[in-house]
C-alpha cells in the first residue's frame, strides 16, 4: 500500500490519519494558501498595464482576504443551543410607525440615497444582458419603473434623491449604455462596480482564470454576492462624496423587488428615534413557501440574520419552521453611512460565507464565495426588524413571478405597483410553471395570448405544453397538466373555477 501525503507528513507509517485530524487540517489549508496565492500573483502580472495590474491586484487582494476566511471557519457558523428568543420591540409592526409630515419628510430626503443591487442578468429566464432591463409591465422594465419610482419622489417633495446603482463587471457595460435615455428626467443616477472574483475549483482549490481578463473569460469570474456592497460603495468614493454631502443614510433592495420602494414610515423611524438605529432590516411573515429564506435571530445579544447555510444539518427542519420563525428576510435594508464608514475604518465588518457551488460549461466542479448584505447587521449598532406587508416584498425570480406582476391583481401608478382594491385577499395567488416550457421569457409570453383574469386564483399549477388564449379566467384552485406529447389549449374566454384539466381535455371539478 503506497504512502500518503499525509501520511509522509506525521510519520505515521501506513495508518491513515483521520479526516477530522486539525493538524491534518492546518497544513492543508497553509498549503492551499500558498498554492492560491501564487496563481493570484501570476494573474495579476497577466494585466496588460500597469493601471490594469494595480486593479487587478486590489480585486485578488479583497479575494485573497475572503479565502483566507472561507479556510479558517469550518462547521455552522452558529451553535445553535445559544440562539435567543428575539427580545421585546426588536422587530416592530409596519402598523406601528407614524408617517411624518410633508415637510419633514422633505428635509429627511435630503440625507436619502437609493441603492438597487443591478448585477445579475436575466440568464435564469433565458434572457440577455443586465435582468434589469427585462420588460415586466406595460412595455417598462425593473430599471424604467426604479427611474419612475425616484423621479415622482423628487417631484412629489421637491428634493433630489439620486439612484445609486451597484453594477457587475456582467452588467455595467450595458447599464451605462441604458441609463443615458434617463438623462432628461429629475433623478441623478449614479453608478459603481462590485468586486470581481476569480472562480475557484473545487478539488484542488485554485483559480479558474489564467489571465486577468473578465471580459473575454467571463465564466471564469463572479461578483462575491451583495454583501461586497460596503467595501465596493466605499472603494468606490461614493461613500465619502454622498457624507461630504450630508446624505447620511442609504435604502438597499434588489433591482428585481418591484415592491422595495422608498417608505417614508420607515425611514422616519430611522431619522426621528430615540433609539437612533444605524441597521433596518424588513422582514415579513414566513409563508411554506419561504422556509429557505434567511431570519432574524437573537445571538450572543446581538440581532442578526441566520442563513439556512449557516444552520447545522439536524437543525434544519426547525430552521424551516413557520412557527419558530416568523420572518424572513426581505433584503430590503436601511442603513446609515456614516456607521458603513466606521465599521469598514475598523475592520469590523464580517459577514458569513456562503459557499456556492456550481458547474463549468466543461462539467468542471466549482465554488463561488459570497457573502450576504444582511448579515452585516451584527456588525452596527442599535439594529431593528421592521415586519412590513407581503407588498413590499415581490420579486420576480421566475416567469410564474412575472405571470403575477403582468396581471389584473396589480395597477401601476408612478412605477409602483399596487394591489387591486378587487383582490379579496392581501396575498398573491401560488403560481407553479412547469421548467420545460414556460421558464423562459419568450417562451412564457408566447403561451399566452393574454394574461389570464387572476383576481380570484388561489392556485394555479400548469405543466406541459399548454397554451391560453384570450380573456381566459381563473378562479379558486386551477390544475392543467399535458401529459408528454399532448397538447392543450384552453380557449379564448375560458372561465375555469376549482378545475383540473387533464392530457385528454377532460375538465374534472375539483
Amino acid at each position: 500500500m503506497p504512502l500518503l501525503k499525509s501520511d509522509l507528513l506525521w510519520g505515521r507509517g501506513h495508518q491513515r490519519v483521520p479526516s477530522g485530524s486539525r493538524e491534518f487540517h492546518e497544513v492543508t489549508k497553509r498549503d492551499a494558501e500558498v498554492r492560491l496565492q501564487v496563481e493570484l500573483d501570476k494573474l495579476v502580472s497577466s494585466a496588460p498595464n500597469e493601471t490594469a495590474k494595480n486593479i487587478c491586484k486590489k480585486e485578488l487582494d479583497g479575494f485573497a482576504k475572503l479565502f483566507d476566511r472561507f479556510l479558517r471557519e469550518t462547521g455552522p457558523s452558529v451553535d445553535w443551543n445559544k440562539i435567543q428568543k428575539l427580545p421585546e420591540g426588536a422587530v416592530l409592526d409596519y402598523g406601528t410607525l407614524s408617517r411624518p409630515s410633508l415637510e419633514v419628510a422633505k428635509s429627511m430626503l435630503e440625507k436619502l440615497i437609493v441603492v438597487k443591487l443591478n448585477g445579475g442578468l436575466g440568464t435564469s429566464m433565458g434572457c440577455h444582458g443586465p435582468k434589469s432591463v427585462i420588460q415586466v409591465r406595460s412595455e417598462l422594465s425593473f430599471l424604467d419603473l426604479t427611474v419612475q419610482q425616484i423621479q415622482h419622489l423628487n417631484r412629489t417633495y421637491k428634493t433630489n434623491v439620486p439612484l445609486v446603482l451597484m453594477n457587475s463587471f456582467n452588467t455595467d457595460e450595458d447599464t451605462q449604455k441604458i441609463i443615458r435615455k434617463y438623462k432628461g428626467l429629475q433623478v441623478e443616477i449614479y453608478t459603481f462596480n462590485q468586486s470581481c472574483y476569480p472562480r475557484i475549483y473545487k478539488e484542488t482549490l485554485l483559480p479558474v482564470p489564467k489571465k486577468c481578463d473578465p471580459t473575454n473569460d467571463s465564466e471564469a469570474w463572479y461578483p462575491p454576492g451583495h454583501g461586497d456592497f460596503y467595501d465596493s460603495l466605499n472603494n468606490s468614493g461614493l461613500l465619502d462624496r454622498f457624507i461630504e454631502q450630508g446624505r447620511d443614510y442609504c435604502f438597499v433592495s434588489n433591482i428585481d423587488n418591484l415592491g422595495a420602494t422608498v417608505d417614508l414610515n420607515i425611514f422616519n423611524l430611522m431619522v426621528d428615534s430615540s433609539k437612533s438605529p444605524e441597521f433596518l432590516m424588513e422582514v415579513t411573515d414566513k409563508t411554506k413557501a419561504d422556509v429557505k429564506g434567511g431570519t432574524l435571530i437573537h445571538y450572543e445579544d446581538k440581532l442578526r440574520l441566520l442563513e439556512i447555510a449557516q444552520v447545522p444539518k439536524d437543525h434544519v427542519d426547525d430552521f424551516k419552521s413557520v412557527k419558530t420563525f416568523k420572518f424572513f428576510n426581505t433584503n430590503n435594508l436601511w442603513v446609515k453611512l456614516s456607521a458603513i464608514k466606521r465599521v469598514i475604518s475598523e475592520g469590523s465588518l464580517n459577514m458569513e460565507i456562503i459557499v456556492n457551488n456550481k458547474t463549468l460549461s466543461n462539467n468542471m466542479n466549482i465554488i463561488q464565495l459570497e457573502t450576504a448584505a444582511g448579515a452585516a447587521m451584527k456588525c452596527f449598532e442599535g439594529c431593528l426588524g421592521i415586519n412590513v406587508p407581503r407588498s413590499r416584498f415581490l420579486p420576480v425570480k421566475k416567469t410564474s413571478d412575472l405571470m403575477l406582476v403582468m396581471s389584473n391583481l396589480y395597477t401601476l401608478n408612478q412605477g409602483t405597483l399596487v394591489m387591486s382594491p378587487q383582490r379579496m385577499f392581501p396575498t398573491t395567488p401560488l403560481v407553479k410553471l412547469g421548467d420545460n416550457h414556460f421558464s423562459k421569457v419568450s417562451e412564457f409570453l408566447r403561451r399566452f395570448a393574454t394574461i389570464p383574469d387572476m383576481l380570484e386564483l388561489d392556485h394555479l399549477t400548469v405543466s406541459g405544453d399548454v397554451t391560453f388564449g384570450k380573456g381566459v379566467s381563473l378562479k379558486g384552485t386551477v390544475i392543467i397538466i399535458a401529459n408528454h406529447g399532448d397538447r392543450i389549449d384552453i380557449p379564448a374566454g375560458a372561465l375555469l373555477e376549482n378545475k383540473i384539466v387533464s392530457g385528454n381535455l377532460r375538465i374534472l371539478d375539483h
